[in-house]
């Protein structure tokens, strides 16, 4: 004959696992993600794409294109791929930056 408390652990729920299960997942997307944006370097530089620049500059890819065609923006042309040295567009950021007095 089972006791009143056997039979409360039986009916009773338990979140964890389901709380466990949804914490390993974002760590999964997570950890996914810094692979993503963690790239081997090339020569000690990292190169980014018109989607990654466009995100970080936080305007189109239309837009960062007029920049690039009108030669304000530096970019390497490979294989039809262009790519941007991530020192350049820092160096580019910093020379245009006109901060408060």
């Amino acid at each position: 004959m089972r006791t009143a408390m056997e039979n409360q652990s039986v009916y009773r729920t338990d979140d964890r696992p389901e709380e466990l299960l949804r914490t390993l997942e974002q760590l999964e997307r997570d950890l996914d993600r810094c692979v993503e944006l963690n790239r081997p370097m090339l020569g000690g530089e990292r190169y980014l794409t018109d989607r990654e620049l466009s995100e970080r500059l936080k305007i189109s890819r239309r837009t960062l294109q007029e920049h690039r065609s009108s030669h304000e923006i530096p970019y390497y042309c490979i294989c039809g791929k262009i790519l941007y040295r991530e020192s350049d567009i820092e160096r580019m950021l910093e020379e245009h930056y006109f901060g408060l007095p």
